[in-house]
Order: structure tokens, then sequence, then C-alpha cells
């Protein structure tokens, strides 16, 4: 099938990369997000999507909404049969979801119709979920809301960042586009209605919640910081800096100290354990404002801890 792509982050790189690897498709022009600036000589910064496409000859456009002119214009010159949405960024308008013969089809990082929304890897690790996966489904004018031609199932492991998650998610949901448009292409295929029974969602992340709150139990502190890890970040309070934090361990009774409160911090020589809600966490890497991140002993070195310090 002639296909069009439209994606921006990394992970909708694997999915481009095995449409152009791919001998029964192929990509006649991708659309992702406007590039952006970055650093302090605020050099131009492309897209990963866009990178990709650029390295195979491919035209990419960068509207500024996926309605503009220009992408009708393209689709016109184009002439794809349907087009493959993976964490593009931006809403696709009905005059554009209706101008292919195939409409077009959307990678979603849940097993619809759970965690609709922008952030369903993070929703699905601070929800404390054991499974999670993919779907692909006919996009649609509602958020996620449209019939599901395919999905897969993985496992949420207990150390999982929703970086990691993610990645491998990517990784299996580009073979799951494939083999879809595989049975679009040969009229194999038909799409299920999502069960409105099993509805949940997963709005945006905002750095708000990302703040750590120590006086909720030692698991749900774990799952908050690996579910806000990389981006946008878990940070808490130390006085007035913000103190960005890496995955946490949850302590057994043998190496945590006893009688920490929520937010109280104890530094040894190898750990630094800081009170919950429940049981102690030892804090991983620790990153503060304008500076690398750190193991958390040396960390606490460096900051002279006294034993009075809490986190807010």
């Amino acid at each position: 099938m002639r296909v069009v792509f439209a994606g921006t982050p990394q992970a909708a790189v694997p999915t481009l990369a095995e449409l152009l690897a791919s001998e029964h498709h192929q990509v006649v022009g991708v659309i992702t997000r406007p590039d952006t600036t970055a650093g302090r000589g605020r050099r131009t910064v492309r897209s990963e999507v866009g990178t990709l496409a650029d390295e195979h000859g491919l035209e990419v456009l960068t509207p500024a909404r996926m309605g503009d002119p220009e992408v009708t214009e393209a689709l016109s010159r184009w002439q794809p049969e349907i087009g493959v949405v993976v964490a593009y960024g931006g809403l696709v308008p009905p005059s554009v979801l209706t101008a292919l013969p195939y409409g077009w089809i959307n990678l979603h990082f849940s097993v619809l119709p759970a965690w609709r929304g922008a952030a369903p890897v993070q929703a699905a690790i601070a929800a404390g979920d054991d499974v999670t996966g993919a779907s692909v489904f006919a996009l649609e004018e509602g958020l996620d809301t449209g019939p599901v031609f395919g999905s897969l199932t993985a496992p949420i492991r207990s150390t999982d960042t929703a970086g990691d998650l993610l990645e491998r998610l990517a990784a299996s949901g580009a073979g799951l586009v494939t083999s879809v448009l595989d049975g679009l292409a040969v009229g194999e295929l038909a799409a299920v209605t999502q069960d409105p029974s099993g509805i949940s969602h997963a709005p945006k992340i905002t750095s708000a919640d990302a703040q750590v709150r120590w006086n909720l139990p030692a698991h749900i502190v774990d799952r908050t910081i690996r579910a806000h890890t990389p981006a946008p970040g878990a940070w808490t309070l130390l006085g007035r800096d913000r103190i960005k934090l890496g995955p946490v361990t949850v302590a057994d009774g043998d190496d945590a100290p006893d009688g920490l409160a929520p937010g109280q911090l104890a530094a040894g020589k190898k750990a630094v354990f800081v009170g919950t809600g429940a049981r102690p966490v030892r804090l991983g890497t620790v990153q503060p404002p304008g500076k690398k991140a750190l193991p958390a002993a040396d960390w606490a070195r460096g900051a002279r801890l006294d034993g009075s310090e809490v986190f807010a």
C-alpha cells in the first residue's frame, strides 16, 4: 500500500523504519512536527522521525497544523492509500481524515479502550498494572475512540520506567502496524468496536503530576518516580531547591533505618533512605538544580547532610 506517515518522537521511529524496509508497502511522504531550537546557540533540531525520513530521501512536511493547505496539496500529489499515525503530537482534522481511500490508522501504546489519551504508558505504570500493550485502530474525530484492527500485550516489569516500557512497545508495535496493513491490503481484516465498559483515561502529564508525595506508601512513591522517568522527571523539594530523582528501591527490613517520617532523609556511606507513608525507599540518582545526576550516596556526601533534612 502507498502510505503517508505522521509521527514525531523516537517512539515513532521503529514503525517508520519497519515500513521503509517493507516489500509490500511504500512510504510516499512523511509529516512531522516543526523543527525546534535547543542549546545556547539556539540550533535547529529536527524531530527523530524527520531525521530518519531525511536519511531515506523522503519528502517531509512540518506544518504548524495538519489542516494547513500544504498538507492537502501534498496528499493530492503523493496519492497515498492510507495514513499511519504514531505519536504525531497534533490533531488530524476531519477534512484530512476522509481524504484517503483507507483512511488513517493509529498506533496507540495501550490495549484499548484502556488508557485512552496522551500518556498511556505513564498511566499504566502509575496505576500498578501488570500488563499493558499496543493497539492499532481506525483514527476518527474522538480521542482514541475508533474501532481496533489489532492489539498485542506485554508485561510491565517491576523495574520498568516509562522510557523502558515505551521503547519495548514501540518496537513490538511496529510489527503490529505492518501486519494490520498487510491484512487491509488483501481485505482480510475488519475493525472491532471498543468495549465501552473498559474505558480509562490517561491525560497529558504535567510537571505537578511528577512531584513525589512522600506521605504515600513506598510502592506508590516507586511507581510515581518510574512513571515519570525520563520525562518530565520526578522531583521533590529540599528547601527551595527542586531536586530530580531517578528510580528508587523499596527498602527491606534488614537495611532500612527505623522510624523515618515521610520525606525524612537518612544518609549512610553507601545508601540514602527517605521515609514514606510506609516503608522507606532507597534513592537511586539525585540531580540538584543545574547539575548532573549523581548516585545518591555521592550527592549526600557533597551536600553534607546533617540528618535534619526533609524532602517536601
